[in-house]
């Protein structure tokens, strides 16, 4: 078997997406998602909701910058869902460090874990959605830390929208206006009023955070929180995004 395993690796090698050969990923690139959860949400102008009411908090492990920006490139775009086995940890690890922080303010109140949605066009390239991959590690997380969480695909993109890569901050506000909906099913899983926190791969100007937010407020329904995996450093500062905020992992959870 050993003969056949070498001949596969060579008609079809593996590679870190950093480039790092002969491992699906290395491990400096697994130790950049090894941090704990931060916070991260004042980097990102277009969650500012300019009615008085602060961002919602947003938690990301590490920037969305170098290694890490072509890990979730490669994971999303260019087949290697086999990555699910790296990422999915990370995302369970900070869920289990924020979980005690939800229970306290939950007590055994569910917990809806709600994925932000890809578009229509998104998934059928992909053939899947990723990051509900990462909203079930959350949901793991947070049972595991003792809070009563539930994975709730609510949403879903309208047909106007198209992707936001590319796109710049106030393009991806005008892209998404009213372009998140509820869906039937998640109307009816989520009840008259839930208790969400969202799930997103990369946190970059907030513009999608800040519709799915008012998509489930519209509905209802209260949005305490979010957790990604990476955010966007901001442009006029050169330090690394978790720098940008503070943990509050183990104090309440408030929106500053």
């Amino acid at each position: 078997m050993r003969p056949v395993r070498e001949l596969v690796r060579l008609l079809l090698p593996v590679a870190c997406p950093c480039g790092a050969p002969d491992v699906r990923w290395c491990a400096r690139c697994a130790a950049l998602l090894d941090g704990p959860p931060v916070r991260v949400e004042r980097g990102a102008p277009r969650l500012d909701r300019l009615d008085g009411v602060a961002a919602v908090p947003v938690w990301a492990l590490t920037p969305y910058s170098g290694p890490v920006r072509d890990v979730v490139v490669h994971w999303k775009d260019r087949g290697r869902a086999d990555l699910d086995r790296l990422l999915a940890p990370a995302l369970h690890r900070a869920a289990r460090r924020l979980g005690p922080a939800f229970h306290d303010a939950l007590g055994d109140t569910p917990l809806a874990v709600v994925p932000v949605p890809s578009t229509g066009a998104a998934r059928r390239a992909r053939g899947r959605e990723p990051v509900s991959v990462l909203a079930r590690a959350v949901v793991d997380g947070l049972r595991d830390a003792g809070s009563a969480a539930r994975f709730v695909p609510a949403l879903a993109r309208r047909g106007a929208a198209r992707d936001q890569v590319g796109l710049g901050a106030r393009a991806r506000g005008r892209n998404l206006a009213g372009a998140v909906r509820m869906t039937r099913r998640g109307a009816r899983a989520l009840g008259q009023r839930s208790a969400c926190i969202l799930v997103d791969d990369v946190l970059t100007t907030g513009a999608t955070l800040a519709a799915v937010e008012r998509a489930l407020e519209r509905a209802g329904h209260d949005v305490l929180g979010a957790t990604v995996l990476a955010a966007t450093p901001p442009p006029a500062d050169d330090a690394p995004a978790a720098r940008h905020g503070r943990s509050d992992i183990d104090g309440k959870l408030v929106r500053t």
